[in-house]
């Protein structure tokens, strides 16, 4: 059975705006999928998440997407992450969630703190 590829949205700013369901996704999968490891271990470290950082950035995406599907298909659940904010938006990704919809692989949003929102409110 093939794993899922959940797209987590990431606090922008405030590392305590992650969200508890964000946070215990990421504790759960296999493997994060994120823009760049060394910011993306600041956030692990506050969701007190110890899982493997994989850089999927505009330079390795076309690989790094085929590698990742091989992998939610052998039965896998990813993350997907950005450096601040919901994943897809203005960040990559796009080419892993497209290829793990056509390989048939559920995908599954985790909503997080949004910055329009919270800027309308105030």
């Amino acid at each position: 059975m093939a794993g899922v590829l959940y797209i987590v949205a990431t606090p922008i700013g405030n590392l305590d705006d992650l969200s508890l369901r964000a946070a215990k996704t990421l504790q759960r999968v296999t493997a994060v999928a994120c823009e760049d490891t060394r910011q993306t271990a600041k956030l692990m470290e506050a969701a007190g998440a110890a899982r493997p950082l994989l850089s999927l950035h505009e330079h390795n995406e076309r690989e790094r997407s085929a590698e990742l599907v091989e992998r939610l298909l052998a039965g896998e659940d990813l993350a997907l992450v950005s450096d601040a904010g919901t994943p897809l938006v203005s960040d990559p990704g796009y080419r892993l969630v497209a290829a793990a919809v056509e390989a048939g692989i559920v995908v599954s949003p985790i909503p997080g703190p949004s910055a329009v929102l919270c800027a309308l409110a105030g």
